[in-house]
């Protein structure tokens, strides 16, 4: 696929680009923890991490983007764009296929899919055989709730703020099933990691089977101590589900040493892949316990994915795809890309709480939260703010609506730049002032 002729350019090409990554401007940052508890992560250092590669990096790294240079998508809680080169290995996979549907032909792309699987072990820290490629987090979460044995007297703990596939799936199946849910209520603000290790303990019971939380909520950005909740629930026999829909991508995760029994994340979130692209990480000796719902051709080639992945036929370059957008971040590096998408947050979140009669949600501690910056602004209506923002400013997120801490939600990520943070403060500012 060409580059596009319409995106503005400063002259970097892609060749440019993979000497910047392969210079010292893209020395390897020190990897980040992802535990919380005694040992959080450290707190982000923004002058001197920035200063590593600077904004005329991260500027390169934006032209990899076709988003035009007066568009802020401040949104990757939501949905992030993809790099032109995961743009172009989907369009040269896809029309490959189309030029040649055979079966001889396509059977390469099985290799590309497990292909794409290593790298995804590789990405997350554990191994292909505990892999099963997903469409979404969604779908990697029900395959969960669906799939473990659980009837009347079992329990299950969730975190009252989980996304619904995390959240109404399992009530849904409570009734179908006859097993009970117990909610642990979220608190705002988040007070601190510790509490809801507690809270989890004291609602699991000897029948307790399993805690189903989120990493990093998509409401208010509230961080899970995943390896210190994971670490108490094995003790005590419990499985863990950890939704990692806005951790996977942004933040550097090692899963073998979290300790989740299941992990579920999207591909066309923070990982910046194709849409219908996803990953449900089962831990091996879990997967005894877990029954596939869904039974058909096509399965995977090694582990778990020879019993879970035959759901008939799949968008096998939209799977190869993902595979490239996983080696663009790791090139880019993991750890870089968490530190910059929390930078940004910061500032966003230093500049909110200097307007006025703004209310922040998102605890800026950096052991409670990471990239998802909620808050109320005054008393504007967040709806016709948001509208105003990109009809007015070109700049795009995300709303909160109902009747617990409503208004909208900036998640910027790593090409996302300084200066788009800049305009954003600058343009709530205004709208506070002067109104809608």
């Amino acid at each position: 696929m060409s580059q596009d002729s319409s995106a503005p350019s400063t002259g970097l090409s892609r060749r440019s680009f993979a000497r910047l990554l392969a210079g010292g401007t893209a020395a390897a940052l020190a990897p980040l923890g992802v535990g919380l508890g005694r040992a959080p992560f450290p707190p982000p250092r923004p002058a001197r991490q920035a200063g590593e590669r600077g904004e005329r990096y991260w500027q390169g790294i934006r032209e990899q983007f076709l988003m035009p240079l007066d568009l802020a998508c401040l949104n990757a809680a939501n949905l992030c764009p993809s790099p032109k080169s995961v743009l172009d290995s989907l369009y040269d996979a896809t029309r490959d296929v189309d030029r040649d549907p055979s079966p001889q032909n396509r059977s390469k792309l099985s290799e590309g899919k497990e292909r794409t699987r290593r790298t995804l072990a590789g990405f997350l820290g554990v191994t292909p055989e505990e892999i099963l490629l997903t469409r979404n987090t969604s779908e990697a979460n029900n395959i969960v709730s669906s799939g473990l044995d659980l009837g009347a007297g079992d329990e299950v703990v969730i975190f009252g703020d989980n996304h619904p596939s995390n959240h109404r799936a399992w009530a849904d199946k409570a009734e179908r099933f006859g097993f009970t849910v117990k909610v642990v209520e979220p608190r705002n603000p988040h007070p601190g990691g510790e509490y809801y290790l507690d809270a989890f303990t004291r609602a699991s019971t000897g029948r307790t089977r399993l805690w189903a939380f989120t990493h990093l909520t998509n409401s208010v950005g509230d961080l899970f101590p995943v390896g210190e909740m994971c670490a108490a629930a094995r003790a005590r026999g419990i499985l863990t589900l950890v939704d990692g829909a806005q951790t996977f991508g942004l933040l550097d995760l090692d899963l073998a040493a979290l300790g989740p029994d299941f992990y579920s994340g999207s591909g066309h979130k923070w990982p910046c892949g194709p849409r219908e692209t996803g990953v449900l990480y089962v831990r091996s000796d879990a997967q005894p316990r877990l029954h596939p719902s869904v039974i058909s051709l096509y399965a995977g080639a090694v582990g778990i994915s020879r019993t879970f992945e035959g759901l008939g036929q799949r968008d096998e370059p939209a799977i190869l795809a993902f595979g490239e957008a996983l080696t663009f971040q790791a090139n880019v590096g993991k750890a870089a890309i968490a530190e910059r998408a929390r930078a940004l947050a910061v500032a966003l979140m230093d500049g909110l709480r200097r307007i006025d009669g703004v209310t922040l949600w998102t605890h800026p501690d950096p052991d409670r939260s990471w990239a998802v910056v909620s808050f109320q602004p005054a008393g504007l209506d967040p709806r016709k703010l948001a509208a105003a923002l990109y009809e007015n400013d070109r700049i795009a997120c995300a709303t909160r609506g109902g009747a617990d801490r409503t208004g909208l939600r900036f998640s910027p990520h790593f090409y996302n730049l300084q200066s788009e943070v800049d305009r954003t403060l600058d343009a709530v500012a205004k709208y506070v002032k002067t109104g809608l």
